[in-house]
């Protein structure tokens, strides 16, 4: 008798154990189906060479990117000129730790715009932010074939350059275009935040980052330190074109001196030219040199146009115009911090986001306003295909 007893509570146990599993598992296949997919933020940017060992692949990449450059015979010139640089190149990011932060900079900065996002955009929550690289993994078919995984039907790609320039931006968005048409996904709820120069949020957190800085000066020297915000420098072809981001830039500049309530005088000046064809300027380090020459002391850099440290802020304003301002006699050289990870510009981001949603806007007007010498096919197949989408 107590035999059987056993085996009985035993296999109500076993029946209870049954009946749980089953609810359990009903209840995983149930969430696995019913789960909403994420809203996608594709954050788009050129990326940098995370390890010294992708440095040439990085240069053989960008110089192959017919949408900012036609050279002849260019499969074998990006491979010539890649090579060429590779060296030099390496140096400059040994000198700053071994490798680009942007990547690990802009996935800090995703992780806290998505769950901000959640909170004060509930209706198009969940959101998941995803990276897109134009030259260094993760590539924008990397992003692509994760968003396909997850089972995304709306998506919005957000550049994470504030200025409009045909080769960063525009390149991006060319690229994007062949990357979803490889991957099949034409279907998807398409949307693009373009260009964000002027938004209060992004004006606000570069105010601060000023502000900050200029605190570390003398109280009788702060209102007379030069800021000279330095944005990375066009050919004068790409300028002469047409392009928007000189303006642009400039505009930026102008609302955060207004907030600043110009007490500082200020200058725009440009970097990272390259090559013996005319850029855009003056260029940063003749400005530094020129002030110093005048016998100013107190000069303040402020990168305008990244949002994250990165090769042309670490070593080109940091190491580079450092020694510069250094050589010119200008003792008081210092250089605002990035955004990074600024809780002012990481709400930005989402503020950015969550205003583009509720606009249901496709894109800005802007946007599909071509360069007025614009002779690349690309740019008018991606704005077709997108043009489409508007509902």
């Amino acid at each position: 008798m107590a035999s059987i007893a056993l085996f009985a509570r035993a296999a109500g146990r076993h029946h209870r154990s049954l009946a749980w599993h089953s609810r359990v598992t009903y209840r995983l296949f149930s969430d696995a189906t019913t789960k909403k997919p994420p809203t996608a933020v594709l954050l788009t940017n050129m990326g940098g060479p995370e390890t010294l060992d992708d440095v040439q692949s990085f240069l053989h990449n960008l110089f192959s990117d017919r949408d900012i450059m036609k050279l002849p015979a260019q499969k074998y010139l990006a491979k010539y000129i890649s090579t060429r640089r590779t060296p030099s190149i390496k140096e400059q990011y040994a000198q700053i730790g071994g490798g680009s932060p942007i990547l690990s900079w802009t996935r800090k900065q995703g992780e806290a715009m998505e769950k901000l996002l959640d909170e004060i955009s509930p209706e198009t929550a969940p959101h998941k932010h995803y990276i897109a690289f134009r030259y260094v993994e993760p590539f924008t078919d990397t992003a692509l074939q994760q968003m396909k995984e997850d089972g995304v039907q709306r998506a919005v790609v957000f550049t994470q350059y504030p200025q409009y320039s045909c080769s960063t931006t525009g390149s991006s968005l060319n690229e994007l275009h062949r990357g979803i048409q490889r991957k099949g996904m034409q279907d998807l709820d398409w949307s693009i935040i373009d260009r964000w120069p002027d938004h209060p949020g992004f004006i606000e957190a570069v105010a601060r980052r000023i502000e900050d800085k200029l605190q570390e000066y003398p109280a009788e020297e702060r209102d007379d330190a030069i800021i000279l915000f330095s944005a990375h420098s066009l050919p004068m072809s790409v300028v002469n074109r047409g392009d928007p981001y000189p303006a642009e830039v400039g505009y930026t500049v102008h609302e955060v001196m207004k907030r600043l309530g110009y007490k500082n005088p200020f200058r725009l000046v440009w970097q990272s030219q390259v090559g013996p064809q005319p850029w855009l300027g003056p260029q940063t380090s003749d400005a530094i040199k020129g002030y110093g020459e005048a016998g100013k002391k107190n000069l303040l850099l402020v990168p305008i146009a990244f949002t994250s440290d990165h090769i042309e802020t670490l070593f080109e304003l940091d190491i580079e115009y450092g020694k510069e301002a250094e050589e010119a006699g200008i003792t008081g050289f210092k250089r605002a911090e990035s955004l990074n990870d600024s809780p002012v510009f990481v709400k930005a981001m989402a503020d950015i986001v969550k205003e583009h949603l509720d606009s249901n806007q496709m894109v800005s007007k802007r946007w599909f306003l071509r360069c007025p010498s614009c002779s690349f096919e690309s740019c008018g197949t991606t704005r077709e295909f997108f043009a489409s989408k508007e509902k």
